[in-house]
């Protein structure tokens, strides 16, 4: 969603908003990040994932959509490197024997992490503070790799991503599933005319990751280069869902989104103009409810 949706996308570092990172982090876990628990259903259950399947998770964030995997007796190895803070909160959901004791909030493992970030305190799960080549472990020893934050909403997530997965598939075994996600098509996603008020404000800062609408190849391009062999797809309804305005303004800046808006304007008039854009979508009760569709590609190492 993700991040993605997804984490907070900067291209540049002088230019990055200032924000509570670990209260982002808790607002994605607590708030948005269940609004994705369709497409992670759709996609377990699609691709029979169970005590056979060894997945790897890149960019898993706080770690639910593993949660999920591991729940179905998978075992899963997450990875992701942009927010220490996420991952914290990934551990305190799959690794919950951990100690406390680390600054900010972030449990400690019995020992503690290792040099190359990675911690593993039950058999079955792993989570590795980097990138792929981190991971330890015999080559080709994943029959499923998941990207779940969304690509295509940002200018240029697409090209990280590549040098994210040419990491990782050389860990997949032949004819490994690859899973992308994104964004469905912006007439079908209410929440798209909410994020054009990032897009509008963060118009001075158009080249540093503002969100764009989602294109209908997306996915299909980034497998394409990756080398991947497409093998079906998806389309999940992953409705919006917020008890109030303040919760659905706390959610979707916690995606990131909004932070090339942030930072071209302020956080206060960011807060006042998604605030005014969610007024269409709050009902009677005072919720806000926003219907969506995401898309999912399977792909296949060659």
């Amino acid at each position: 969603m993700t991040s993605t949706l997804v984490r907070q996308h900067t291209a540049h570092a002088d230019s990055a908003p200032r924000v509570d990172l670990c209260a982002r982090a808790r607002d994605w876990s607590e708030i948005q990040e269940r609004m994705l628990v369709p497409l992670y259903e759709a996609v377990h259950e699609r691709l029979e994932v169970g005590p056979a399947t060894r997945l790897l998770g890149l960019r898993c964030g706080t770690g639910l959509a593993l949660l999920m995997a591991a729940a179905r007796g998978a075992t899963v190895t997450g990875v992701d490197a942009s927010s220490p803070e996420r991952l914290g909160l990934a551990r305190e959901r799959l690794l919950p024997h951990s100690s406390h004791g680390v600054p900010g909030g972030v449990p400690a493992l019995p020992g503690g992490p290792t040099e190359s970030g990675r911690t593993r305190a039950r058999a079955g799960v792993e989570l590795v503070a980097g990138s792929p080549a981190d991971v330890g472990g015999d080559a080709a020893a994943y029959n499923l790799v998941t990207v779940f934050e969304p690509v295509g909403c940002l200018a240029e997530d697409s090209e990280g991503l590549g040098e994210l997965l040419a990491q990782a598939l050389p860990l997949a075994s032949r004819g490994a599933a690859v899973v992308l996600a994104g964004w469905g098509p912006p007439e079908r996603c209410a929440t798209s005319s909410v994020l054009r008020v990032a897009a509008k404000l963060a118009e001075p800062l158009r080249s540093t990751g503002s969100w764009r609408p989602a294109r209908r190849d997306d996915l299909e391009e980034v497998a394409q280069r990756a080398g991947l062999k497409p093998d079906g797809s998806g389309r999940v309804a992953c409705p919006f869902g917020y008890a109030d305005l303040d919760s659905a303004v706390r959610g979707l800046l916690s995606t990131g989104l909004f932070d090339a808006a942030i930072a071209a304007t302020d956080a206060k008039q960011v807060d006042k103009e998604l605030t005014e854009a969610l007024h269409p979508y709050r009902r009677p009760d005072g919720t806000v409810w926003m219907p969506n569709v995401f898309r999912y590609l399977v792909a296949r190492v060659p």
